[in-house]
């Protein structure tokens, strides 16, 4: 799972998988306290103004029952992760004091639950098009299979998420594995990947903490099939796998893979710098690195977190002074991420996507 150095490492590592397990797990006394907070107030206000607001009222119900279905997923979701890694066994028991989950966990159960909606649903369908098109496209010009049969192509996609762009890369033939770090992402992705069978057979209601920029209430407590297909559909002979772990603790054996393929993942990390120069390292020599994504650089503005955030064109020096050529670029790439597009307010990327190989 990550990298054990000793005793310390093993403590920490454990009781860092404890958070993660209870914030999950807290997901619906989190919730559920929220929407209590509001009910509150409401009832707290002049009678005339409660009578105004009966709407509101139910509406808060509304969100009340989408939470409680959300739950049942997350239950899921966490019911085996202490067998998840192979030769670690965590302990998933109750909640430990000096565990608790952070304001930060919570945001990430709620994001995960986004996620599943980005990688698994008929709703995000477009925005993964947009996404991840660009990026299968370019593998299948690279490698095509009257070349070279796919199965021979190695392929890695690291900052994997939920893996459906790996699963892609798979179905299309090629040996793709997917990397991902995230412990939120890794629980999820478990179970989609290994516990879902069939289509559509659950749903996700991901937009009930968004309590503003709303135009009305079934645009908050609407759902989400999940998922679009039965991932256990992958060809028989198909070679997928994800590993868990740190990307630049992973992969240190060089001229591994034929391509690595990144999408919203160079700015997850602290130093940029390192990771372009993993991925040269790890690529054979002719290999294709194809990213997309824009530069939110994640540790920014986290306290406590050192972090680099060179420009875009200065990023183009550093991935040409470590060795690649760039073959393709293009910038302006309209590209979202989890966005809720009945929101009244939306965010959208100008994201870059560029094509490198390595002479």
């Amino acid at each position: 799972m990550m990298g054990n150095n000793g005793p310390t490492d093993d403590v920490e590592e454990k009781e860092h998988f404890q958070r993660i397990v209870n914030a999950f797990r807290y997901y619906r006394s989190f919730s559920l306290q929220r929407l209590a907070t509001s009910e509150a107030y409401v009832s707290s206000l002049p009678s005339h103004h409660q009578t105004l607001l009966t709407s509101y009222r139910s509406h808060l119900e509304d969100i009340r029952t989408c939470v409680e279905h959300n739950y049942e997923i997350i239950k899921l979701i966490t019911a085996d992760v202490a067998t998840l890694f192979e030769n670690v066994k965590h302990d998933a028991g109750q909640v430990k004091s000096k565990v608790h989950p952070t304001m930060s966990d919570m945001e990430k159960v709620q994001s995960t639950l986004k996620q599943i909606v980005r990688d698994w649903s008929k709703d995000g369908e477009e925005e993964r098009s947009a996404c991840y098109n660009p990026i299968i496209e370019e593998i299948e010009l690279n490698f095509p299979p009257a070349q070279r049969p796919s199965e021979q192509v190695q392929i890695l996609v690291p900052g994997a998420g939920l893996g459906r762009l790996a699963f892609e890369i798979a179905k299309r033939g090629y040996s793709c594995q997917g990397n991902e770090f995230s412990l939120f992402m890794l629980f999820a992705s478990n179970f989609v990947l290994n516990k879902c069978q069939g289509v559509e057979t659950f749903r996700v209601y991901p937009w009930t903490q968004q309590f503003v920029n709303t135009l009305s209430a079934a645009d908050v407590t609407r759902g989400s099939s999940f998922p679009d297909l039965d991932p256990s559909s992958l060809p028989r002979h198909a070679q997928f796998s994800m590993a868990a772990g740190d990307f630049l603790e992973v992969y240190t054996e060089a001229s591994t893979w034929d391509c690595i393929a990144t999408c919203f993942f160079i700015d997850c990390a602290n130093n940029i710098v390192s990771f372009i120069e993993t991925i040269y390292k790890i690529l054979k020599s002719g290999g294709v690195w194809i990213n997309l994504g824009p530069l939110l650089y994640h540790y920014s503005d986290i306290p406590g977190e050192n972090s680099i955030e060179p420009t875009y064109e200065m990023v183009r020096e550093i991935i040409q002074g470590i060795g690649f050529v760039i073959e393709k670029e293009r910038t302006g790439v309209k590209t979202t991420y989890s966005q809720n597009v009945r929101s009244m307010l939306k965010y959208e990327y100008d994201s870059v996507f560029f094509v490198c190989r390595k002479p």
